[in-house]
């Protein structure tokens, strides 16, 4: 072979290997540097609270806690012992046996619930109102007619309620009240609290129609292709998506909620593919609620979910998740519950349900990632790793917030700092040595309660978040993507420097491409190959 020859070959195969190395997996998965796709298709007023500024009457949501006052006897309504049995107006300052929590029916149309569950009722032949209704029905639905903070009540097929003057409550004020401090049917009606505006309470207060409409719009406006564009250039390669039971029915949920979800987590897979982006599924709202708030579509704060019948259901619906997307290539795992309450969900009955959950995943994929949550409130993490759940793939996931405990309210940013490296990966440490699950950041944020922290504090806060999170085996998750509040917005911190991501994980031109065509063509000049 001649001298030309060999090194026109030599070229060949060197600009061969360069070639071959920009079709190499050189980012290839392994940990997850996620993001939560937060407020999309599991509703959190907080996120996004204009989804709810046109309900009519909307400080009076389900859940919503009110305090009741008779403006004559200026003496409060009261379910004695919480509920169960009478009820009188005779207290002169409220606490909680005074405070019923709303269940909306309509605009104008509630039920009363009381401390230990049972609802106003009005079926007592005298008219005589009690507190003893283990579920409601028309006899516990009453009209309100509201001036300002009072109010009139009328059961649906009787006379207004009255408050007399041997201190009960008893329906039978034939005439049309008004508003003056001497009428015996006028309340005055104190909002203790407003404070769950999830997917229950925007659905059942706008209404089946008007709700299908608002959330349509949000579900196709809030996420959309453009994000996953954004999130694959920023080097993000999974999304936790959030979901309610009640995409398992769609689309024909049970009242009050609407479809459409399904549909929209179909789109986010057919995105992650398109982006090269793995997606967790995570229950983020089961039946009855398995921590009593918004975001697990809670209807009034309780926590019904540890039960058999709930269970089963919740069983279901990872039946129907793991059976539709486990196949799915953009499918890295499935999170079988999120925070459940540890104040309302017993250790047992968590590890007996995760033990089930394991394997309705595993019956569909040997390859997805099952993911259990801690329990929140007074537990320790440790718990799940010492529970044995499963063989493979298994990760416990753990939420990292310096909030919401008061141990961070006084706190520097210099000392948030030294707990993320003197706490945080302390315990990181000890699960990742553990002889079991993998560990996950699966929810983290750049926001603290330190007050005018400047821009340069907040990126020595978030980096030493992504130094320390970076070291859990399965990896993270930043919550959440789009936010009202900044700080809590993934895309605002990334576009405005708050939060600086290591270079490695931006996307950038194929240098090895670029060396290829830059070696082959000098050496081919340097032949005189090229002229």
């Amino acid at each position: 072979m001649g001298c030309f020859a060999r090194l026109r070959l030599e070229i060949m195969m060197l600009c061969s290997i360069l070639f071959a190395l920009t079709l190499s997996p050189v980012d290839a998965f392994n940990k997850v540097r996620g993001v939560n796709l937060g407020g999309w298709l599991v509703v959190e007023g907080w996120i996004k609270p204009s989804l709810f500024d046109g309900i009519p009457n909307g400080d009076m949501l389900d859940g919503t806690q009110v305090q009741l006052k008779s403006v004559t006897l200026r003496k409060y309504i009261s379910a004695v012992g919480g509920g169960g049995s009478n009820v009188t107006v005779d207290r002169d300052s409220a606490s909680t046996w005074e405070t019923f929590k709303l269940w909306r029916v309509s605009e104008n149309q509630f039920q009363f619930r009381t401390l230990q569950g049972q609802f106003l009722s009005s079926a007592n032949d005298n008219g005589l109102i009690m507190a003893n209704a283990d579920t409601p029905g028309m006899a516990e639905t009453f009209f309100i007619e509201r001036s300002n903070s009072r109010i009139h009540i009328k059961p649906t097929n009787g006379s207004y309620i009255q408050a007399t003057t041997d201190n009960v409550l008893v329906a039978n004020y034939q005439f049309q009240p008004g508003w003056d401090d001497d009428n015996v049917a006028t309340f005055e009606m104190t909002i203790v609290s407003n404070n769950l505006h999830g997917d229950y309470q925007l659905a059942n207060g706008y209404g089946p129609e008007k709700a299908k409409t608002v959330l349509a719009e949000h579900r196709k406006t809030f996420i959309t292709s453009s994000d996953f564009e954004f999130l694959w250039k920023s080097g993000i390669n999974t999304v936790r998506i959030p979901v309610g039971w009640w995409i398992a029915k769609d689309p024909d949920p049970p009242a009050p909620f609407v479809s459409g979800s399904l549909a929209a987590l179909d789109s986010a897979f057919a995105w992650a593919q398109a982006y090269d982006i793995k997606c967790i599924i995570d229950l983020h709202a089961a039946p009855g609620s398995q921590n009593g708030m918004e975001h697990s579509a809670s209807r009034d704060g309780s926590v019904d979910w540890p039960s058999p019948d709930y269970i089963s259901q919740t069983l279901d619906v990872i039946d129907f998740l793991s059976a539709r997307y486990a196949n799915n290539t953009a499918l890295l795992g499935i999170e079988l519950l999120n925070e459940p309450s540890a104040a309302s969900v017993p250790l047992d009955t968590l590890i007996s349900y995760y033990k089930k959950g394991y394997q309705i995943v595993r019956n569909y994929s040997s390859a997805a990632y099952v993911i259990m949550c801690q329990r929140i409130g007074n537990a320790d993490p440790i718990e799940l790793y010492q529970a044995n759940i499963g063989s493979s793939n298994v990760v416990v996931d753990l939420h990292y917030y310096n909030l919401f405990d008061p141990s961070f309210d006084n706190l520097t940013g210099v000392q948030n700092i030294q707990f993320i490296y003197n706490n945080r990966a302390v315990q990181l440490e000890t699960f990742n040595s553990a002889n079991g699950p993998l560990v996950y950041i699966g929810e983290w944020v750049n926001e603290w309660d330190v007050t005018n922290a400047s821009k340069i504090q907040y990126q020595m806060f978030g980096r030493a978040q992504l130094e320390v999170y970076s070291k859990a085996s399965f990896g993270w998750s930043y919550w959440t993507l789009k936010n009202d509040q900044p700080h809590w917005d993934f895309e605002w911190n990334i576009k405005n420097r708050f939060l600086l991501l290591s270079s490695s994980s931006v996307k950038l031109p194929n240098f090895f491409l670029v060396a290829a065509l830059s070696c082959g063509t000098f050496l081919l000049t340097m032949s005189g190959f090229t002229r």
